[in-house]
């Protein structure tokens, strides 16, 4: 499994007796990866094994996605894949429009002052609300947070790993 791959939700538990099962998911396009037919891979937690599995139906419910898949029918099938991770290879993955990025493509990337100071790397994305904030891990001291909002960041570059944003008064 030397493929590059993207997580796009997590089983969490099994749902009736027919076989259906409770996705936690971790992606912006559910629709498209929960969707009848749409293939996916199950990762053992200690990645130990994967299973590829078929999208039979798929339903929201309460911010999880009740998915069915065409091999199984029966809770006993899929309970032993309670807790794996659903992911999809990396040449699957949908292309963004301009100014869009995937999480991945901006965690590790270095960050920098329009006036060239290096603050440090991007080491988590936070959700909160009206807009992301960008956790950045200094070589000294504590961590900053950046909201991902145009008067902050100027230049993103994934190609060279490098962000380039306007430090504003009060966010150091």
């Amino acid at each position: 499994m030397s493929d590059k791959w993207l997580k796009v939700g997590r089983l969490v538990n099994t749902h009736g007796i027919r076989g259906e099962v409770k996705v936690l998911p971790s992606t912006d396009f559910p629709g498209e990866r929960f969707s009848p037919g749409s293939r996916l891979t199950l990762h053992a937690p200690d990645s130990s094994a994967a299973v590829e599995v078929e999208v039979a139906s798929a339903r929201e419910h309460k911010g999880l996605y009740i998915v069915k898949f065409k091999q199984y029918d029966n809770i006993n099938q899929v309970l032993p894949y309670k807790g794996w991770t659903v992911k999809v290879p990396a040449s699957r993955r949908v292309p963004l429009a301009e100014g869009e990025y995937y999480f991945h493509d901006i965690i590790g990337c270095t960050v920098v002052t329009e006036e060239g100071e290096e603050l440090g790397r991007i080491s988590e994305i936070l959700r909160p609300g009206a807009n992301d904030v960008w956790v950045i891990e200094r070589p000294k001291g504590r961590p900053v947070l950046i909201p991902y909002i145009a008067d902050v960041v100027l230049d993103v570059d994934v190609e060279a790993k490098r962000v380039t944003i306007h430090l504003m008064e009060g966010l150091i």
